[in-house]
């Protein structure tokens, strides 16, 4: 007969439940793997089958901790702010693709083009949406998601369970890392941003030496026109730049989890 003590049973718990704060504090941010279209069971089912599989592997002793104890919850919440940390470092490479859209968007005429977008729970331009939709597209396509869960799984070799001392400067660098949003957003959205500002510059001086000529009759549809020609150019190269993007967003991972 197989006897399995409190001790082996508190082990055996801990092997998985640690892993798992971890693996569900990404899924609780991180873009795509933290979708509202994905049903929140869906999402603890697919952050349990990875535990499962990927729990074995991880190198390294556990901690000694009793798993109804304060040092466990300080634990879990370690692992939770770590897997946090990796997707939200994620999530500032879509705001900043966001950004470009509602940048474009405004120097369009479009601002009034907005809808109700379930990410968010705010009113979203339509533009954002596009450029939002694309970067989920393109990484998906670059299996994205599985180089996430790749840097998550050899977090473990440079931040082992129980470390309970993370080095707190490393989040002045997710922080200052926010500034993406702008730089990347404008630069993204420049090409488009430059032409239409130059042409709504050119409709101002007009407007002043022939007054026919108003802003809502000739300036409206030529931005628009021009703006929607300028993002089909934009899109032949929109792919390149959010690779780019995306491999910024990664190497900043590995940079914080060396800094932790």
């Amino acid at each position: 007969m197989i006897s399995v003590t409190f001790a082996q049973l508190q082990e055996w718990i801990s092997l998985f439940l640690w892993p798992f704060c971890r693996f569900s504090g990404l899924f609780l941010i991180a873009p795509m793997l933290s979708h509202s279209s994905v049903p929140n069971p869906i999402k603890l089912g697919v952050a349990l089958v990875v535990t499962v599989v990927v729990s074995p592997l991880i190198s390294g002793t556990l901690p000694a901790v009793p798993l109804f104890s304060w040092a466990s919850v300080g634990i879990i919440v370690e692992q939770l702010l770590i897997g946090v940390t990796i997707g939200l470092i994620m999530q500032v490479i879509f705001a900043a693709v966001q950004a470009a859209g509602e940048y474009i968007g405004l120097q369009m005429g479009l601002a009034f083009a907005t809808f109700f977008s379930p990410d968010s729970g705010a009113n979203t331009m339509i533009l954002s949406r596009v450029f939002y939709a694309f970067a989920i597209l393109m990484f998906a396509a670059i299996d994205g998601h599985l180089l996430m869960l790749e840097v998550l799984v050899r977090s473990f070799e440079l931040l082992p369970i129980g470390t309970l001392g993370m080095n707190a400067g490393a989040f002045e660098h997710v922080a200052r890392f926010g500034t993406v949003v702008f730089s990347a957003g404008i630069l993204l959205a420049l090409p488009v941003f430059g032409a239409l500002l130059i042409v709504n510059l050119t409709l101002g001086i007009l407007n002043r030496s022939a007054p026919q000529l108003t802003v809502f009759s000739v300036g409206f549809p030529m931005s628009l026109t021009l703006g929607l020609v300028l993002l089909m150019v934009l899109t032949t190269e929109l792919g390149g730049y959010l690779q780019r993007l995306f491999r910024v967003g990664l190497n900043m991972v590995e940079q914080v989890l060396q800094a932790l």
